[in-house]
């Protein structure tokens, strides 16, 4: 049974690194992240830290609505009407010009959305502190630092995975 289930999980991985490989704009040797990449390293992390299917698709496909031309009626007939949420929950809200507003929006949202929600965010806070510190974007970095902040100001008493000690060590 676990082992059917491992391999459900693997074939919508797959199902959603290909969604997003035809979707995301192909990056370049100056792009300041590479989103592919990035995302999936998410999903991998969160999938070998064995979060549920729904938090490792959505991990996976966090930047979808934001970066990609992924429709958002296509991943929930996909993936569920649950991943939608959690990747609504981690889409910017670009309409908000001030960076800590839109930090703290972001952050609220996930925390009120639910703690799979916040782990998915921390998760992609986390690569992304790894790639810029790799880089030395201290622009980034600071980005980084603010979600990290507003993560750990906002995140429910109740909300209790590792993860988010894992976000601490790098503020």
């Amino acid at each position: 049974m676990i082992k059917n289930m491992y391999k459900q999980l693997n074939l919508k991985f797959e199902k959603a690194v290909r969604l997003l490989a035809e979707h995301l704009p192909v990056c370049d040797e100056n792009s300041r992240k590479f989103v592919l990449f990035h995302d999936m390293r998410v999903g991998v992390y969160l999938y070998e830290q064995g979060y549920s299917d729904d938090v490792v698709l959505a991990g996976l496909l966090h930047d979808a609505v934001e970066w990609s031309s992924l429709e958002k009626e296509q991943i929930e007939k996909e993936f569920g009407a649950n991943v939608l949420k959690l990747i609504l929950a981690n889409t910017k809200d670009d309409s908000i010009k001030d960076a800590q507003q839109k930090t703290d929006e972001l952050i609220q949202r996930c925390a009120s959305a639910g703690q799979d929600a916040l782990i998915i965010k921390t998760a992609d806070i986390l690569d992304s502190f790894k790639w810029y510190t790799s880089q030395d974007n201290k622009d980034q970095l600071e980005y980084c630092k603010r979600n990290a902040k507003a993560i750990i100001k906002f995140k429910p008493k109740q909300f209790d995975d590792v993860i988010f000690d894992k976000l601490e060590e790098w503020t």
